[in-house]
């Protein structure tokens, strides 16, 4: 089986937003939405940092959907919409999706977005890879973990993009693979653990 995971190196990681706007480009993501985000973990800002002037700290945590083994989202969805494909990705078809946002509430990880209208882009024209579909009015949508570039087996865009290489993409049943050895050799964090959803995006130093 194939199991495709994610590993962010924190300790590399340095706040660029890189991964979100590689993101947000290779699959056309409407403007005021972003599927990937870097975040300073403590601050109550955008960008902000942690603590009191002057022990100010940032430590980046960047987030994305964390393709759980045991989806909350997937169990509250109506339709079927969401769902947990052969490669251990978590997807929507956006066809089915009836936009009652049950899986954006039941989502631990708040990285779920819904379209609340007509998506805009600037420029307004589709951007990013053709194979992506466009999302309208009314549905979810989230990271895809570059569906079509890793149905190819190609590298998600934020992983090809990053300029520090903080992260790793691979599939975890491979027990020769990078993240497989990273996630036997390192301690790793998982985000909620206690939720029970065992994400399969780890984070390490």
């Amino acid at each position: 089986m194939t199991r495709y995971a994610l590993a962010i190196n924190t300790g590399r990681c340095m706040g660029c937003q890189t991964c979100a706007n590689a993101c947000k480009m290779e699959n056309n993501v409407p403007m005021g939405m972003l599927w990937n985000r870097v975040v300073v973990e403590g601050a109550d800002c955008f960008d902000g940092a942690a603590g009191e002037y002057p022990h100010l700290k940032r430590n980046y945590l960047a987030l994305t959907c964390q393709h759980c083994e045991n989806p909350a989202c997937e169990k509250v969805c109506p339709t079927g919409a969401t769902y947990k494909d052969e490669l251990g990705r978590v997807e929507i078809d956006y066809e089915k999706c009836i936009g009652c946002r049950m899986c954006m509430a039941a989502c631990p990880y708040n990285v779920r977005v819904f379209n609340w209208a007509d998506p805009v882009r600037d420029p307004e024209f589709n951007y990013g890879n053709k194979n992506v579909p466009v999302r309208e009015k009314g549905v979810m949508e989230k990271c895809t973990l570059c569906k079509e570039l890793t149905d190819k087996g190609e590298t998600p865009m934020c992983v090809r993009c990053c300029p520090v290489k903080a992260r790793t993409f691979g599939d975890l049943d491979d027990p020769t693979s990078e993240i497989s050895r990273l996630k036997d050799s390192r301690s790793v964090r998982l985000l909620l653990e206690d939720k029970g959803t065992c994400p399969q995006v780890f984070y390490y130093e």
